[in-house]
């Protein structure tokens, strides 16, 4: 059971873990007949390590908990109702009966790690900045170079750009564009190795590919481990090359991949086999 905090409000809460781009389960009281413990529109919020808030405690919450952890596993944004009878089943000795509404919200905004603070990196942020992207910008010459343009992103100036690699979520993109082919390298391996990136993106030509794929293979690295590596990044029908050419192709290719990813016939809000399994009768409130 993840750890419950009864203190944070859960519009608190939810603005939190969509800043952080964490999914979360929302579980709202949506009916109630008889004696429960808390009142129509209660909330509580869900995530993989924590909750946030009550609705009455006991195996009620214990249950609801459960559900929004098999919620969370699917993966994807899903809605559901439940009905919960407060009697010997649950342990709870209310004897009314609850319904629930469970919604589970997948991060809105990709998590992406932008590696380099030079003439491209400066001229893709600003258009970063208006997508629904959660942008850390990470380079070892922040301070030197004060880029401009940064908006909302998060600057990381660090000696170590790799050892930021490890403070991402999961399912997170990365785009390697720094001043340094050693210092890309190593990048490019920390994202490797955690096997879980969304997008990787490195730039630099076909020969610099070539030869970074020669020394991942010298360190044990199999093919497959980088296969959806785009490098060259960017569209390839683009083919100037000023800096905002090449950020404009990245951010076209970025917005190509994400947009790919999402399915059109996915079905949204509350679906006919929710309500008509429901026992719509106990959906009331009370006076």
């Amino acid at each position: 059971m993840p750890h419950i905090d009864t203190n944070t409000d859960w519009i608190d809460a939810v603005q939190e873990l969509e800043a952080k781009g964490e999914a979360f389960v929302l579980v709202t009281v949506l009916g109630t007949k008889g004696s429960t413990p808390r009142d129509v529109g209660t909330k509580m919020v869900f995530n993989t390590e924590s909750s946030c808030g009550t609705i009455g405690g006991g195996h009620l919450e214990y249950s609801a908990g459960k559900i929004a952890a098999e919620l969370l596993a699917e993966g994807k944004q899903s809605q559901r109702i439940e009905a919960f009878p407060l009697g010997p089943s649950l342990g709870q000795c209310c004897g009314g009966r609850v319904n629930l509404l469970f919604e589970c919200f997948m991060p809105t905004r990709l998590p992406l790690m932008l590696f380099g603070a030079g003439h491209v990196g400066q001229a893709l942020v600003p258009l970063l900045n208006r997508l629904p992207i959660a942008l850390r910008w990470v380079d070892s010459r922040m301070a030197e170079l004060q880029p401009s343009g940064g908006g909302s992103a998060q600057l990381i100036d660090t000696e170590q750009p790799a050892s930021e690699v490890a403070a991402m979520p999961p399912e997170s993109a990365y785009i390697i564009l720094t001043h340094n082919h050693q210092v890309d390298y190593e990048i490019l391996r920390a994202v490797i190795d955690r096997r879980d990136a969304d997008f990787v993106g490195l730039i630099g030509s076909e020969t610099k590919w070539r030869r970074f794929q020669m020394r991942l293979e010298h360190h044990g690295y199999a093919a497959e481990s980088y296969k959806h590596v785009h490098c060259p990044i960017g569209l390839s029908e683009v083919k100037g090359k000023r800096p905002m050419e090449v950020a404009i192709s990245i951010a076209a290719q970025l917005v190509k991949h994400y947009e790919a990813k999402s399915v059109n016939n996915v079905s949204r809000g509350i679906q006919g086999k929710d309500l008509t399994r429901l026992n719509l009768d106990s959906i009331s409130r009370q006076a």
